[in-house]
């Protein structure tokens, strides 16, 4: 079988999602990737979602500091081509043209179009390989160009899972970073020679819960080391990459964490990241239980209309009956004071996601890391601890990753 002449480019964005980097870095740089494959007016519009809802919770595009409150109420309120459409499609990738029935000069998606120089739309679903949806990312066309090609969009859906791994990457290193409660991720800096360059805060915590990691003594938990050591060896550490490493691993008090390592490429030396996440349930399920006192299965349901399936997909999940699913939904819509399912996504969105999209495009305002998760009233408990440590020396006594 022949290679498609796009394979080079989908590899070039498999190597820019994998390496640690911020969001916006990454979609920058996939940007300058994508316009050599598919063509586009201006720049694309970035869109990250919550995997657990859905919901958007960051846009960027350059030039666009603001996203107008008018096209963000089209998002979820009656238009054509919606991100929620492409979400929930089957193929994740859907245009205007062929949404509109190939007239889109009617709807008001298109009229907006206009206004800013556009005509052609293109919506493709960030979904990763493993199942989460984690963005969208929206392409352009001016009048008299030709319309997407059956060549063009099959670059982006191979591309697709690369750049929904790496915007998950990307909000973990975000959080690690600038971390906003006791349970944000930890980052670790190792290089080839075992020792530890730098750690971001609160990262010991997880360190010493980890099965035979001892923090003070300067043990690094073999866990760690097997997932820096896969990352080295698939890569050069230079010039290629190679693949992102992820274990999951039973800590001492019984939570399950989540490991990602990857081969860096700059600098001198060969180092490895390495992203230490707890796996925590979606975080949308406190802020259901707080905002409106849903019980356990009224959360359920709300999750799973927040990701448009059908009451009779819910209740074949949820092993009950359509009716038990049908009376729970009542309950829910006279706890949250609406409707109908599409005013049950509007005002969770609106409670919790568009303050959370908004105080990202503050965020990539300021050049702060931006974040993926629904945004909480309660103030964030800074960890006391420093932010990096250097010349830890960590001598294994097992045989190293690499050589074993």
């Amino acid at each position: 079988m022949r290679t498609p002449a796009w394979q080079p480019g989908v590899d070039r964005i498999a190597a820019l999602a994998g390496q640690p980097t911020d969001l916006v870095s990454l979609w920058h740089s996939a940007t300058e990737v994508i316009a050599k494959f598919v063509p586009h007016y201006m720049t694309p519009c970035w869109y990250t979602v919550d995997p657990a809802s859905l919901l958007i919770t960051s846009h960027v595009q350059a030039g666009l500091t603001e996203f107008p409150a008018e096209w963000l109420a089209g998002e979820y309120y009656n238009d054509v081509n919606q991100i929620n459409d492409v979400l929930h499609s089957g193929s994740g990738l859907s245009t205007l043209h062929e949404a509109a029935g190939g007239d889109p000069s009617s709807t008001r998606r298109w009229q907006r179009n206009m206004l800013m120089g556009g005509d052609q739309e293109l919506l493709i679903r960030l979904r990763s390989k493993s199942g989460p949806v984690w963005g969208v990312l929206g392409l352009y066309r001016e009048p008299d160009r030709p319309l997407f090609s059956e060549d063009e969009k099959s670059f982006l859906q191979a591309a697709a899972p690369h750049l929904a791994d790496g915007a998950r990457r990307a909000l973990l290193l975000g959080e690690a970073t600038d971390p906003e409660d006791l349970d944000a991720p930890g980052l670790l800096i190792i290089t080839e020679r075992w020792e530890i360059e730098t750690a971001t805060p609160g990262v010991s915590r997880w360190m010493t819960d980890l099965p035979d990691g001892d923090w003070d003594a300067g043990q690094i938990p073999s866990a760690v080391l097997a997932v820096a050591g896969q990352a080295l060896r698939t890569g050069d550490g230079r010039n290629r990459p190679g693949e992102v490493a992820v274990a999951r691993v039973l800590s001492r008090s019984g939570i399950w964490m989540v490991l990602h390592g990857a081969a860096l490429t700059t600098g001198v030396s060969r180092r490895v990241a390495v992203i230490i996440e707890p796996a925590h349930p979606a975080r949308i399920y406190p802020l259901l239980m707080s905002a409106y006192g849903l019980t356990a299965r009224e959360q359920d349901i709300t999750r799973l209309i927040l990701q448009g399936r059908s009451t009779s997909d819910i209740a074949q999940e949820l092993v009950v009956s359509v009716h038990t699913v049908q009376e729970h939904l009542k309950s829910v819509f006279d706890k949250t004071a609406v409707h109908s399912r599409r005013e049950l996504v509007a005002k969770v969105f609106y409670a919790h996601y568009e303050p959370r999209f908004r105080d990202n495009e503050r965020r990539n305002l300021s050049h702060k890391p931006l974040r993926g998760q629904p945004y909480s009233t309660r103030r964030s408990a800074r960890r006391e601890e420093s932010a990096s440590s250097t010349g830890w020396r960590v001598v294994p006594a097992s045989p190293a990753p690499e050589d074993s």
